[in-house]
């Protein structure tokens, strides 16, 4: 008698799956194909989220450049030029630091609009004054740049898929020029 190993059964969670951010990210294609322009990426907390539903649309590189996944400060210093001093003075979730990032990223590709998105997704990280959930966005095309902090909740996973919806809206508003603050 063959005996058999019982394989252990995992859940696999996507980490962006939403219905919601692959309709966003389809939006996103259509309003940069209409303005002719294309789309560079900075992330640190979602770790490729947004690039991972860009590139998830046959066609996206028409109007996708490249993503940058930043994140280490190191990274962000080496790879989009964000000061070592902002991130010293304001910390990596901050303003100041995405409004870098997203200069750094138009800065170091061809694209014309960028998003940054840097922020706590948990579980440990938070501080009473960046609690975990904390999330700052930027979205830019050459010297516009419009920002927005969100607290979001959930487990991790969850802050950083809405992370992802709210990065894809934010382009969408961005070229439309409606940008929604938190």
């Amino acid at each position: 008698m063959k005996m058999r190993r019982a394989r252990k059964k995992t859940a696999r969670t996507a980490i962006v799956s939403a219905p919601e951010s692959g309709l966003l990210a389809r939006q996103v294609g259509e309003a940069l194909t209409q303005h002719g322009m294309t789309l560079v990426t900075a992330e640190s907390c979602t770790g490729g989220g947004v690039a991972q539903m860009v590139t998830r649309i046959s066609g996206s590189s028409a109007w996708f450049d490249r993503g940058f996944v930043t994140y280490s400060n190191t990274s962000k210093e080496e790879v989009l030029g964000v000061s070592p001093e902002t991130l010293e003075q304001y910390g990596a979730v901050s303003e100041a630091t995405v409004r870098e990032m997203a200069d750094g990223a138009l800065q170091y590709s061809r694209a014309q609009v960028a998003l940054a998105v840097s922020g706590i997704a948990g579980p440990a990280g938070g501080t009473p004054e960046k609690p975990v959930g904390t999330v700052w966005f930027a979205w830019a095309t050459g010297d516009n740049v419009q920002t927005a902090c969100h607290q979001l909740s959930g487990d991790r996973d969850a802050i950083r898929a809405k992370a992802v919806q709210i990065s894809l809206q934010g382009v969408i508003n961005l070229l439309n020029g409606i940008i929604k603050t938190a």
